[in-house]
């Protein structure tokens, strides 16, 4: 018996469903008794649904979610009047002490995203890693060992790294834009913000997060995401002042 094994995640994007089920249905067509196995770190009901209509009375085994424990991590709270001040937050106040402590993951939210941060760190001389869902998978390779190697210290990238990508020397993540649910306004996606904050601190490690908030939305998103994990966000007050940035740096265990 032949078994074809699928990550689930790709069911959540659209232009992989029609192409998943008709490689599946080809599959089982050509080879008589296959085995269909579909895996996923996250399985949200979207995700349970459509797996119960591609294959019917398939068995289910699902692991404990664990609980949130990430101590070890310290998160913040920036507001900033716009985007023109995110990259000032992130260039002239947390790279000034960031880089000093080890990589740097930037998470944004769309392509576009991508494409303008990095050209607004690299047009100040930082040597920048970017990565999206567009780049074929020779070119997120590439990206991906580069950092690893330590070749760029910073990597932008949306949320393609959000789930599974372990490296030891990522301390500190920011959350350029807010996680959202797809098609909504102001729908926290709570497992993929708890994902973006896990690359930080790992295999036991100190980290930090810097959440940058901008207007109204990205207020009532970071709310959510405290009243679900009930967890109150420490604000950097005053994004202007170097010495507050450093102090919280210092209260995450990543300065001396």
């Amino acid at each position: 018996m032949s078994t074809v094994s699928y990550p689930v995640e790709c069911f959540l994007q659209e232009g992989f469903k029609t192409d998943s089920l008709r490689i599946m249905k080809d599959i089982q067509n050509s080879a008589g008794g296959c085995q269909v196995l579909l895996f996923s770190a996250t399985f949200n009901e979207k995700v349970k649904e459509f797996v119960t209509k591609a294959i019917k009375d398939g068995n289910q085994i699902f692991v404990k979610k664990e609980d949130l424990t990430l101590e070890k991590v310290k998160q913040y709270k920036v507001r900033v009047p716009d985007e023109a001040a995110k990259i000032e937050v992130i260039r002239d106040k947390i790279f000034e002490f960031g880089q000093k402590v080890g990589q740097v993951i930037i998470f944004v939210r769309t392509r576009n995203s991508t494409k303008n941060v990095h050209n607004a760190l690299t047009k100040e001389d930082y040597v920048c890693s970017s990565i999206q869902g567009s780049l074929d998978q020779a070119e997120r390779e590439k990206v991906i060992q580069e950092f690893k190697d330590g070749y760029t210290k910073v990597l932008i990238s949306t949320d393609v790294l959000a789930r599974g990508f372990d490296q030891a020397q990522v301390n500190l993540v920011i959350n350029y834009d807010m996680p959202i649910k797809y098609n909504t306004r102001d729908e926290p996606d709570y497992e993929v913000y708890l994902h973006r904050i896990g690359r930080a601190g790992r295999f036991g490690r100190k980290g930090a997060v810097f959440n940058l908030l901008c207007g109204q939305t990205d207020e009532v998103v970071m709310t959510k995401i405290e009243d679900y994990f009930q967890h109150k966000v420490p604000e950097v007050p005053n994004w202007k002042s170097e010495d507050n940035f450093e102090t919280a740096l210092k209260d995450a265990g990543l300065l001396e």
